[in-house]
């Protein structure tokens, strides 16, 4: 498997593709619940790609209730029970469906980032640092972004030091990011203007929490979140789905 760094081409993207394989592997039997799977580096090799790419396969998978990564220690396997997806009737052909989600997620966002200003510690601001970072590079390079974008709003749940918050998220899933789950095969390319509002929604949230302006923190989370809803009403009769 070869990352290609030229133009699109069609089918699965690498992410994906390892997902996909993982999954695969972890429903075949070959790694057990409360199995460990292989360290990032092992994966890196095994499957010939970039530790991004192994990175963002394992949150699809922990989003999906999959996987659970533990500090310290690796990602292990999760027992059957605990992989069912919660939110089963959301459906990707109704706007309505969609939208309840959104506005799930702006009632527990905006309290989350409000939360994680104040709460979170020194290590965690890096990952959401860190997060943020893997968001806008991959798409400054038009590369998919529904993992990175997960793994940053699942860093802020994290900083509320309510682990409540981070459970929640995980449950919704694949629904998180309404491209990822309209978009199983690969994400539809955004617009150079959708970037920036990428970085600059993002960002401002991230501000508030460096800040720890709880006020601002949610204020800026609620914000994109709700540009969120406006922006998915008006594109997606277009086939350009964001989120």
């Amino acid at each position: 498997m070869k990352a290609d760094d030229g133009v699109t081409q069609p089918g699965p993207t690498l992410v994906v593709t390892v997902r996909d394989e993982l999954r695969r592997q972890i429903q075949a039997g070959e790694y057990k619940p409360g199995d460990r799977l292989p360290s990032e580096s092992r994966l890196t090799q095994d499957f010939g790609v970039s530790r991004t790419v192994v990175r963002e396969a394992i949150a699809a998978l922990r989003a999906d209730g999959v996987v659970e990564p533990k500090q310290g220690a690796g990602v292990f396997v999760l027992p059957p029970s605990e992989t069912a997806p919660a939110f089963r009737d959301v459906d990707p052909d109704r706007v309505s469906s969609i939208i309840e989600i959104l506005e799930l997620r702006t009632a527990l966002e905006g309290d989350g980032a409000a939360l994680a200003a104040t709460r979170h510690s020194a290590a965690q601001e890096e990952e959401i640092i860190e997060a943020y970072q893997r968001l806008t590079d991959l798409a400054r390079l038009n590369k998919p972004t529904a993992e990175a974008d997960f793994a940053f709003h699942l860093a802020i749940a994290k900083a509320t030091n309510n682990p409540r918050f981070p459970e929640m998220l995980q449950l919704i899933g694949a629904a998180m990011i309404p491209r990822r789950m309209l978009n199983k095969e690969g994400e539809v390319p955004v617009s150079p203007d959708y970037v920036r509002l990428l970085e600059q929604e993002h960002g401002a949230i991230l501000a508030a929490i460096q800040m720890t302006d709880p006020e601002a923190a949610r204020q800026a989370m609620v914000r994109h979140l709700k540009n969120s809803q406006t922006r998915y009403r008006q594109q997606l009769r277009t086939g350009n789905l964001t989120s």
